[in-house]
């Protein structure tokens, strides 16, 4: 059977110690209120994400802008005039789980609607191959594009064409699929024994690619 980790915190870690992934990967720290308020001074706006759990469930979009504070838990959208109260909502809305703190990324969209990607890969016999390089689109009104929370499934080649149309597509697919071999060969050095990964990428507007997270159980 093949190995399965659960901690997105130890795979980013693990990702984190290779410049090849590492330029690729969010700022991400662990959850509290001093590395909250530091992340969203830097970067504006941040994820918060429980450790362990999947399907987008617990994933919070937090932001600032000036002296308001926003936070959007699925469709429900609240502001706070200081950190402090945004912090103690934020506290009882959030999973009772540990969270982590990931540099929000604004993602390439269609119609205002953020994509991402999947590519899943395997190993064979043969080695590792790729089965799928497929787009996720965000249902209306929601961060996450996850299929289980709404999103529509898209080709990678179509999703790329709609959101990003002045990227050289098969370009940015074989950027993709080169980052999933690198870190594929990373991940196997530091959990032997895994045998599927599915690899989540954000890109921005500019076409650079984002390692969001990464699952040794991709659905």
């Amino acid at each position: 059977m093949s190995r399965q980790l659960a901690s997105k915190w130890r795979k980013t870690a693990a990702l984190m110690k290779y410049p090849v992934a590492a330029v690729h990967i969010p700022q991400t720290k662990t959850f509290n209120s001093r590395n909250l308020l530091y992340m969203l001074q830097r970067h504006g706006m941040v994820f918060i994400k429980p450790i362990v759990g999947g399907g987008g469930y617990g994933v919070i979009r937090v932001s600032r802008s000036g002296n308001v504070y926003r936070y959007t838990h699925m469709q429900v959208n609240r502001s706070f005039t200081s950190f402090r109260q945004m912090y103690r909502s934020l506290v009882r809305v959030k999973a009772r789980r540990k969270y982590l703190i990931q540099q929000g990324i604004h993602l390439a969209s269609i119609d205002g609607r953020p994509v991402d990607y999947r590519v899943k890969v395997v190993k064979t016999e043969h080695g590792w191959v790729f089965r799928s390089l497929v787009g996720r689109l965000a249902r209306p009104g929601l961060c996450v594009t996850n299929l289980s929370k709404g999103g529509t499934m898209l080709s990678g080649k179509k999703a790329l064409a709609l959101s990003l149309p002045h990227v050289a597509n098969r370009y940015k697919r074989q950027e993709m699929r080169s980052l999933t071999l690198n870190c594929t060969h990373i991940m196997e050095s530091q959990f032997p024994g895994i045998g599927q990964l599915g690899f989540d990428y954000g890109l921005d507007h500019s076409g650079r690619i984002w390692i969001l997270e990464v699952n040794t159980r991709p659905q």
